[in-house]
């Protein structure tokens, strides 16, 4: 349904959705009109390219580190909504955030509605350790609900008494958590608690049983 409703947009009208350049809205374009869902696609864990995906370095994970993320670890499109590791995917480019308002949903959030929280537990998982920003954890934070137990992860830098997020350290340190998380085999949230890395290191000042904070070492108040 998503996607025949994207194929449909004119291109003046997708790069107004997509609020990007010329160069992108092009791409994305052909992309639309050409995309056959029936194709295999490429796994997920490989297929973006963002900070965090590079600090994840997934193409350096060893067997049981793929297994883990595979297990683990669960990716939000706004595509495609909930994706493992290895599901396949095309290239696209739809932000949760997106504008998109159609004749079935008001935007994306509708769209998905509680289908993304459900799909996370469906397995009986008790625990979502959130690695996403906050864009994407909105279309899940807001059906969870006991006994699943949510926690946000923040890594931040103590700044006047205030925890102050900095965009590309946090994405930085994302997805070096993930890669922490499997290299380690962690099968606790509180194993989490250990990451060290690009200076961040676990405070227990300014963290709660939901909310976990990492300050960068040397920078806390």
């Amino acid at each position: 349904m998503l996607a025949e409703w994207l194929r449909g947009l004119d291109y003046t009208a997708l790069k107004k959705l997509l609020a990007c350049n010329d160069g992108i809205a092009e791409l994305n374009f052909r992309r639309f009109q050409e995309m056959d869902l029936r194709r295999p696609g490429t796994p997920a864990l490989l297929s973006y390219d963002g900070i965090q995906y590079q600090y994840m370095a997934p193409h350096l994970f060893t067997r049981p580190q793929f297994e883990y993320a595979e297990t683990h670890l669960r990716i939000l499109s706004g595509f495609y909504g909930v994706l493992r590791p290895f599901d396949g995917v095309l290239p696209y480019r739809l932000e949760m955030g997106a504008r998109c308002s159609t004749p079935f949903c008001k935007n994306l959030y509708d769209f998905w509605g509680d289908s993304l929280y459900r799909t996370l537990t469906a397995g009986g998982e008790d625990t979502l350790l959130n690695l996403a920003s906050a864009e994407y954890a909105k279309a899940v934070r807001p059906w969870v609900a006991p006994p699943v137990r949510w926690i946000d992860v923040t890594f931040g830098e103590a700044d006047g008494g205030k925890v102050v997020e900095k965009g590309v350290y946090v994405k930085m340190a994302r997805g070096e958590m993930v890669r922490f998380l499997a290299e380690r085999n962690a099968e606790t949230p509180e194993a989490a608690q250990g990451f060290d890395r690009l200076d961040y290191r676990f405070s227990p000042a300014h963290s709660t049983a939901a909310s976990y904070v990492f300050l960068r070492e040397g920078r806390a108040n």
